[in-house]
C-alpha cells in the first residue's frame, strides 16, 4: 500500500529512525553494556572506498530488504496461520522480533539481537498498528545510515558516553 503523502512519510521515517538510533546509542546500549565501538563496522571509520556498498546494504538490504522481509512477508504469512486477533498480532510482533534479533548474530554478535531485540518489537507494534510500511523502511534505512554516519567519522564512543558516562 503506498503511503498518502511521500513526503511526509518520508519525512517521519527518517525522523524517527534517526532519533531512535541515537536514543540507542546514547542510552539503551550503555545500559546493556555494550562496547561503544562496533567492532564488526569498525572498518568503515574513515574508510570512503567502502561508503557505496555500505550505503547500497544499509538502504537496499537492510532498510527496504529486512523491512519487507520481517514486517511485510512474515506479518503477512503468519497473519494467516495465527489470524488477526490481538493475541495474534500479539504473538506475530513477538516472534518477528525475536527473528529479527536473531538475524542479527551472524555478523553484529551478542550486541547486535539486544539491538534487534528491542528494534524488533517497536517496528512491529507500529506495523501490527498501521498496516503500513514504508514509514518502516525509511525509518530502517535511516536508522542504520545514522549509524554509519557516526561509524564514518568515528564518533561511536563519543556518541556512546554523551549521556552516560
Amino acid at each position: 500500500m503506498r503511503p498518502e503523502g511521500w513526503i511526509g512519510t518520508l519525512a517521519i521515517g527518517i525522523a524517527f529512525g534517526s532519533a531512535f538510533k541515537l536514543l540507542m546509542k546514547m542510552i539503551v546500549m550503555p545500559l546493556l553494556g555494550a562496547d561503544p565501538i562496533n567492532q564488526r563496522y569498525h572498518y568503515l571509520a574513515g574508510n570512503r572506498a567502502a561508503l557505496p556498498a555500505a550505503l547500497y546494504a544499509m538502504i537496499v538490504g537492510a532498510g527496504f530488504g529486512e523491512e519487507t522481509v520481517f514486517r511485510g512477508f512474515m506479518f503477512e504469512r503468519l497473519g494467516k496461520l495465527f489470524g488477526s486477533s490481538v493475541s495474534a498480532r500479539t504473538a506475530t510482533v513477538l516472534l518477528t522480533a525475536g527473528l529479527f534479533g536473531l538475524a542479527h548474530y551472524a555478523d553484529q554478535g551478542l550486541a547486535g539481537v539486544e539491538q534487534g531485540a528491542i528494534v524488533g518489537p517497536v517496528y512491529g507494534t507500529i506495523f501490527a498498528v498501521t498496516g503500513r510500511i514504508w514509514m518502516l523502511m525509511f525509518a530502517h534505512a535511516a536508522f542504520d545510515l545514522t549509524a554509519l554516519a557516526i561509524i564514518y567519522w568515528d564518533l561511536e564512543s563519543t556518541v556512546a558516553h554523551l549521556i552516560l558516562k
